[in-house]
């Protein structure tokens, strides 16, 4: 048989590549005679960078930038073994991944490092840009980013007169895998503020915020982006950037699970297969919500290629998320708290990857 593998990682355990060795590694044990091509996967999150430098073609690079808090880190980004294009995720310089649980500053966090990596992404002369956006600690409105680009942003108004002129030749592609607006009650503030440690009071002021925000920067740009979907990822950084889409070459969001499937060539990887493993920390009813494991389920129907979907784990929703296109088989082999199966690595994967291959010996199938 020919294997596909290619889940999304398990955010918090192991990284899309670190499920995909595992589930292998327990496939082959049962099946050393398959074929087996590994497709690790992400959403434009946290994990972007790993999924498609492992597709290869890519070198890594780091950045001088701020965190979330405005301490310096390096953050790293890919380019393009011809230099044409970059890669940068959000996450790397904004993420909420860079700070501690009482470090965590709803109100204060600047996405400023994502744009001090862009700058620097600027620097080496690439014009072709894919920036995922997932995993962030903001609620700025992509402010920050703003600022580092050469924006002046003060409460009383926005001026873009020393916005970075080199961003009239970039093609810039937002990855992001929600449709929320900016504001509101499915808002960035409202959906996400508390995730990143804000108190109902402060989710309320970040709105309030926000709103200030896409007034001043719509009266500098002449355009209103604060309803369009999207705009609410990151904390409202899709918002930000496609306010000033009219300084870029182009802007286009598009949902990351196509982004990511496109630079390690999935399609091409299902081509002939006769079996693709997907799979995420948990299967339930964000899955139908356009998440990797939904993204693959639905290029394997395309492609005529059978699809198990794996997942830490699986609800009733999720199941009926992916009812037709996908079997859905959990990881887990007992009941478990959330921090027990995080701390348990990659084994119960390699014993889901075996049991998998098994039961496919138990079938009789064989290509």
């Amino acid at each position: 048989m020919r294997l596909v593998i290619a889940p999304d990682s398990f955010k918090g355990s192991l990284t899309s590549v670190q499920v995909a060795e595992a589930l292998a590694a327990g496939w082959s044990a049962a099946r050393p005679g398959d074929e087996v091509l590994l497709a690790p996967l992400a959403d434009g999150g946290e994990g972007t960078l790993v999924a498609i430098a492992a597709a290869g073609g890519w070198e890594w690079r780091i950045a001088a930038a701020s965190d979330p808090i405005g301490r310096p880190v390096g953050a790293r980004w890919l380019r393009s073994a011809d230099g044409h294009r970059a890669v940068v995720e959000l996450a790397e310089a904004s993420g909420l991944s860079r700070l501690a649980v009482l470090e965590r500053d709803p109100v204060g966090a600047s996405t400023r490092g994502t744009g001090e990596v862009l700058r620097a992404v600027l620097d080496e002369g690439i014009r072709t840009i894919t920036l995922g956006i997932g995993g962030s600690a903001t609620t700025d409105g992509g402010a920050g980013i703003l600022r580092a680009l050469g924006a002046v942003i003060d409460d009383a108004q926005v001026d873009l007169a020393r916005l970075d002129e080199r961003l009239g030749g970039v093609h810039l592609r937002i990855a992001c895998d929600v449709t929320n607006p900016l504001l509101g009650p499915t808002g960035a503030a409202a959906t996400y503020g508390p995730q990143k440690g804000a108190s109902p009071e402060q989710v309320h002021k970040l709105d309030d915020a926000l709103a200030a925000f896409a007034d001043r920067l719509g009266a500098a740009t002449e355009r209103d982006e604060r309803d369009t979907p999207g705009a609410g990822a990151a904390g409202g950084t899709a918002f930000g950037l496609l306010s000033i889409g009219d300084r870029f070459l182009s802007v286009r969001l598009v949902p990351g699970v196509e982004v990511v499937t496109e630079e390690t060539h999935l399609r091409e990887k299902l081509a002939g297969a006769d079996v693709v493993i997907t799979g995420e920390g948990r299967i339930d009813a964000q899955t139908a919500f356009g998440k990797t494991a939904l993204g693959v389920a639905q290029l394997a129907r395309a492609a005529g290629v059978a699809c198990i979907a794996i997942g830490g784990g699986v609800t009733p929703e999720g199941v009926e998320a992916l009812a037709g296109i996908a079997i859905v088989v959990p990881v887990t082999e007992q009941p478990m708290t959330l921090e027990a199966a995080m701390a348990a690595g990659a084994a119960p994967l390699v014993r889901c990857g075996e049991r998998l291959a098994r039961l496919v010996n138990l079938a009789g199938v064989d290509g």
